[in-house]
């Protein structure tokens, strides 16, 4: 199966990340090489990358948001459970692992899984169904940081036993009476954030499985975040917990 990744910052990074085979690379005619774009060409050259001249209208009809590249690669490559628990190990960390129980909006999983990578986070579990997976779209919204992310689809129930087994805290995102606060739970461990769906949050045998539910605190009028930004607070609040090494 393939697919194309547009935009200068995806490209690059999927280009920098070397985890998919890539086709090809197909510029615009006329758009200036400089800055990104440069380095993009120069990374295809040096990889044997064949680079193609192309009109407008052959980008845009990838991508109206194409910014004058594409590229045209192999399928995203998902890691299992064992490769993220295996990165924590080999980085002598902490497992610090984001579970995604559900997100069905691109946009919303783009940009949790920027956060992610910023933070340092080993790995994503997603669904087996039931979810948004990375798509071009999915790599576009989180500017090409899911390439650099192991992530893994699997039976979420199933994983989060296998994570308790080996010591890790299953942590639950919402605003309920029963959640905690922040001061009240140590973040330093090796956890796991679980964030629920944009309409209904976690499912109940997701929720039920955590060993803690965390509500992120909130003085102004709105009640409620998001999930992309509840989880990206979350996330944060823990890398500071972690003294941001």
């Amino acid at each position: 199966m393939r697919e194309w990744i547009y935009g200068r910052n995806p490209v690059y990074e999927t280009l920098v990340a070397n985890r998919r085979h890539i086709f090809q690379l197909s510029v615009r005619e006329g758009v200036k090489e400089k800055g990104r774009l440069t380095q993009i060409i120069r990374i295809c050259n040096g990889k044997n990358i064949p680079v193609k001249q192309v009109n407008r209208q052959e980008l845009d009809a990838i991508s109206p948001n194409n910014q004058g590249v594409a590229i045209e690669t192999g399928k995203y490559p998902y890691e299992n459970l064992e490769d993220i628990l295996n990165l924590s190990n080999k980085q002598e960390e902490k497992a610090f692992i984001l579970i995604l129980d559900s997100i069905q909006d691109p946009q919303n999983l783009g940009s949790l899984l920027r956060t992610a990578e910023i933070v340092g986070v080993h790995g994503v579990l997603l669904p087996l169904r039931q979810t948004a997976r990375v798509t071009p779209a999915v790599v576009s919204a989180s500017s090409g940081a899911c390439e650099h992310l192991f992530m893994s689809q699997v039976n979420l129930s199933q994983a989060i036993k296998s994570l308790k087994n080996r010591g890790i805290w299953v942590i639950g995102l919402e605003s309920s009476q029963e959640a905690q606060t922040v001061a009240q739970i140590d973040l330093n461990i090796p956890l796991a954030f679980v964030v629920g769906g944009e309409e209904s949050g976690m499912r109940a045998l997701i929720r039920n499985s955590c060993d803690l539910l965390l509500k992120i605190p909130m003085k102004g009028k709105i009640e409620s975040l998001n999930a992309a930004i509840a989880g990206s607070v979350a996330l944060y609040l823990a890398w500071q917990a972690r003294d941001f090494q």
